[in-house]
């Protein structure tokens, strides 16, 4: 999937931090952003199995470009 949307937003290796800052800005403790994030990529059982597919583990710190267009694709732009 390659909407003109998804390319506003810049696909590069992110932290797991830096991500779930972007899909939740408010959120008084980046700790608190992550989880949330994963547990959002946690509910969506296709994203976790492309992202298994793709080699992801989950004691990463980082999420490769790939993952990012991945996770991107289901969940949608932050």
């Amino acid at each position: 999937m390659n909407t003109p949307q998804m390319q506003s937003f810049p696909i590069r290796s992110y932290t797991k931090k830096e991500l779930a800052l972007c899909y939740f800005p408010q959120a008084k403790n980046p700790h608190t952003a992550v989880n949330h994030l994963m547990s959002w990529i946690n509910r969506c059982e296709p994203l976790c199995d492309k992202l298994h597919e793709q080699g992801y583990q989950k004691s990463a710190k980082w999420f490769k470009p790939k993952e990012v267009r991945l996770i991107i694709e289901h969940l949608g732009e932050p």
